[in-house]
């Protein structure tokens, strides 16, 4: 796999393909021009929001930008020294039993709730309309 490239810099190959400023972006996708200019220098992550408003824009899709702030982000994780020590030292889950053990009290059948009986019905009311 080719080298993660940064969210920031995809989106400025972007603009730079389309000879846009960050001026026009910011008016047309509806964003501040404070936070284009954070976006392009990796200052604000993209966000679910942000990602659809880029890939309407440039004709991408959504997935495009997040996999790409993924990537990063789990690639800048992973050289974070402090973290290593913590990934490495958490242990690998291990399967439990599947049928979990019951235990009972000895010399005690355990009870089940008994099932509600259907209600009687009553019977229905006789018409005492008589014929003349």
């Amino acid at each position: 796999m080719a080298k993660e490239q940064n969210p920031s810099a995809a989106f400025k190959s972007f603009m730079d393909q389309y000879n846009l400023t960050a001026a026009r972006v910011a008016g047309d996708i509806k964003l501040s021009q404070s936070s284009i200019r954070l976006l392009l220098g990796g200052k604000l992550k993209i966000s679910v929001p942000i990602a659809i408003r880029l890939s309407k824009y440039f004709g991408t899709k959504p997935e495009y930008w997040m996999n790409l702030q993924a990537a990063y982000e789990l690639t800048e994780t992973l050289k974070n020294p402090k973290l290593a020590s913590v990934f490495k030292a958490i242990p690998r889950a291990t399967k439990m039993d599947s049928k979990p053990k019951v235990s009972a009290k000895p010399g005690r059948a355990s009870k089940k709730p008994a099932a509600k009986k259907p209600a009687a019905r009553k019977p229905a009311a006789r018409s005492s309309k008589s014929r003349a």
